[in-house]
């Protein structure tokens, strides 16, 4: 975790020292050759309809842009196919940088390579952490999923040695949900994956709680998106279970049942950064012809959010930022 606040603070500080020198330039009358020209960067995501996660990459990603003149154009789809369709649109429209997810690598990466071979620098972030420089992209920005899933396993054995936790995954096959469980499971071996229709939170809801309803002896319910946690506490209250529920992610509503209780803890990715450290990373490789990828990964997770931190972090989630 230090060589990932290091990182992001090196970042920051690069993006600040460019600002300032422009304001200073713009003071003197003259432009500075860094900031003169509107760059137009396309972010192209896995986003499903409704998932309210992506707000704050959506947001952090619009904060950059509007500090540093650039225009972005947003466009999402769940489906990877659609997905590298739209990054081909973005190829076509001839944008300047690319941020992408990689929640399916075979399927979109090769439209990733496109843009690379067409000179579009291109960023992941999100997903596809380890897959990201097999297509090309720069730089990836994101949790490291296999360290946070055992993260949570650690922490549910702490508490429970003789566990039994399910894993809920909302969209199968998607490369950061599985790694997630399968790290679960590394460090929490009594760990079963349930898989459910993360479009459809009531059949959510009642999926796990048919589960906790057939199995009493579940302990811990690991989910992997704020709005699925919600779905699995209400499941809990319908089937009477006493298990306790974790979750990767973190929206208002979350981090409230943090501090009230209802949860016992998040594992934040901290989205908001992602979305601003993608759009700024190309913008510095644009601008001053930064070398964005040579300290590897930028690891924004795993954050963990629990009684020790609400206060803390809870009224930034009311801004959607956290």
């Amino acid at each position: 975790m230090r060589r990932v606040g290091y990182l992001l603070k090196v970042l920051v500080a690069v993006v600040v020292t460019l600002l300032a020198v422009a304001a200073c330039s713009s003071k003197g009358g003259a432009q500075n050759s860094a900031t003169s020209k509107s760059y137009t960067i396309a972010m192209v995501t896995h986003e499903a309809p409704g998932d309210t996660f992506w707000d704050k990459i959506r947001n952090g990603a619009n904060a950059a842009a509007k500090n540093l003149n650039v225009t972005l154009k947003y466009s999402a789809d769940p489906d990877s196919g659609k997905q590298a369709t739209l990054i081909q649109n973005a190829i076509d429209s001839k944008v300047d940088g690319l941020a992408v997810t990689l929640p399916d690598p075979p399927a979109i990466g090769p439209a990733v390579q496109k843009a690379v071979a067409g000179g579009i620098p291109t960023v992941a972030f999100n997903a596809g952490k380890d897959q990201y420089k097999q297509y090309g992209a720069l730089m990836y920005f994101g949790s490291d999923e296999d360290l946070a899933g055992q993260t949570v396993g650690k922490k549910i054995i702490q508490t429970t040695p003789s566990s039994h936790t399910i894993c809920v995954i909302q969209e199968q096959g998607q490369v950061q949900l599985e790694t997630r469980c399968a790290g679960v499971k590394k460090t929490d071996p009594n760990t079963q994956v349930l898989y459910v229709n993360g479009r459809d939170l009531p059949s959510v809801q009642q999926t796990i709680g048919a589960k906790l309803q057939q199995d009493t002896s579940i302990t811990d319910v690991v989910t992997l998106g704020g709005d699925i946690a919600l779905a699995a506490q209400k499941a809990k209250t319908d089937a009477s279970s006493k298990a306790a529920i974790a979750t990767f992610d973190l929206n208002q509503d979350v981090a409230q049942q943090i501090k009230d209780g209802g949860i016992a803890f998040s594992v934040d990715q901290q989205p908001y950064v992602q979305g601003y450290m993608a759009v700024t990373s190309l913008w510095l490789n644009l601008t001053n012809g930064n070398d964005i990828g040579g300290g590897g990964a930028v690891l924004t997770g795993p954050s963990i959010v629990d009684k020790s931190n609400i206060d803390t972090i809870l009224p930034y989630t009311k801004n959607n930022t956290r």
